[in-house]
């Protein structure tokens, strides 16, 4: 494959995918508390609503970033809000903690159930990884992304064909189990909207694209991306509709039925490292906006950096739990993206975009 095509088409939706992806995400927890909640064909509507969402806003971002050369969420923010951008940083700050304090609680459930020891081993296990690739900066972190994702659809794959042909009957079965009183719409917003808050942190992979046209194209693609993944592990999930509803991590609960052991320690080693590269995208895009108001950021630094907000998620990962962090923390991030984030983007950006 062109390494140019590669660059500017397929590595943004592979950065976005992973700065999505999350402790919440990877375990299927949050695809059960916005989405299998609603009923499996309600699910699904709300799926396809978020995903319509992503791909809009991010081939606006795309377009802007590369319009202004804003490779980092300050200066984008700044072109589009003027001094407003603050509320966004504010959000950031708020969404970043919350993320990798799912992602340190998600590890901690994993290590725990792979190995029998404390989840607080697994959360810490996280966070050191983490600050060390944070060390190296924006071109491992790109190799690593994009290499990490395309096994993460691998595995995603097998996983689903594995429980597509074992379970294909009761998936079908489950679809009939729709409640009168679904969301078909609330949940995709909610969903589409905290994700795609946190998405200026991926733009400097942006850097590889140079004209408009590869702009809306790239940010296209990446809202499908983004959403692929978590199709297959919906679709996975009502092999195990309604019990899988109260798991802390469904994904398990379906491997534990797959009974194939090898694979469900494979998958976790893969979901383990995916974890961690989620907390590097969105550590690393924060130290990128700190880089540009300090000119000459060392890599020790940007560690520093990582670390002390890695602690702060240590502890609310562990204080919390999996669960709680999801049904608490999201909900109330939600609607302040719409406000500070995507609206704007769907308006002031939109109209600057389609003026250019």
């Amino acid at each position: 494959m062109n390494n140019s095509f590669f660059q500017k088409y397929l590595l943004p939706g592979l950065i976005f995918q992973f700065l999505i992806f999350g402790g919440g995400y990877g375990t299927g927890r949050e695809l059960v508390e916005f989405f299998l909640n609603s009923g499996p064909l309600a699910g699904l509507v709300n799926m396809a609503i978020a995903t319509i969402i992503w791909s809009s806003v991010l081939a606006i971002c795309f377009e802007l970033a590369r319009r202004g050369r804003s490779y980092e969420y300050r200066s984008f923010l700044y072109d589009l809000l003027g001094k407003g951008w603050i509320g966004y940083e504010i959000l950031y700050m708020l969404g970043m903690i919350l993320v990798v304090s799912v992602m340190g609680s998600a590890a901690g459930e994993i290590i725990n159930d792979m190995f029998e020891i404390p989840n607080i081993t697994g959360i810490i296990i996280m966070m050191i990884l983490v600050g060390g690739i944070v060390f190296f900066g924006s071109t491992l972190i790109e190799k690593l992304l994009s290499f990490w994702s395309i096994l993460l659809y691998c595995v995603f794959a097998v996983m689903f064909f594995a429980v597509f042909s074992k379970f294909g009957n009761t998936i079908s079965d489950n679809f009939q189990y729709q409640t009168n009183d679904s969301s078909w719409m609330m949940g995709g917003i909610k969903y589409a909207a905290y994700n795609i808050g946190l998405a200026p942190a991926i733009l400097f992979c942006v850097r590889h694209i140079e004209t408009k046209k590869e702009a809306i194209i790239s940010g296209l693609i990446a809202g499908v991306m983004g959403m692929i993944p978590a199709l297959l592990m919906f679709v996975a999930m009502l092999s195990q509709y309604p019990d899988v509803l109260e798991a802390a991590v469904p994904v398990n609960t379906v491997l534990n039925q797959l009974g194939w052991d090898k694979f469900k320690l494979i998958f976790q080693i893969v979901l383990f490292g995916t974890f961690i590269e989620t907390g590097v995208g969105l550590i690393h895009g924060f130290n990128e906006r700190i880089a540009v108001a300090h000119q000459g950021l060392t890599n020790q630094w940007r560690t520093g950096i990582a670390i002390c907000l890695l602690l702060v998620s240590i502890f609310l990962a562990n204080a919390i739990g999996l669960i709680g962090l999801i049904a608490k923390g999201y909900g109330a991030l939600t609607w302040g993206y719409w406000i500070v984030f995507v609206i704007p983007i769907l308006t002031i950006g939109l109209r600057k975009v389609v003026k250019i």
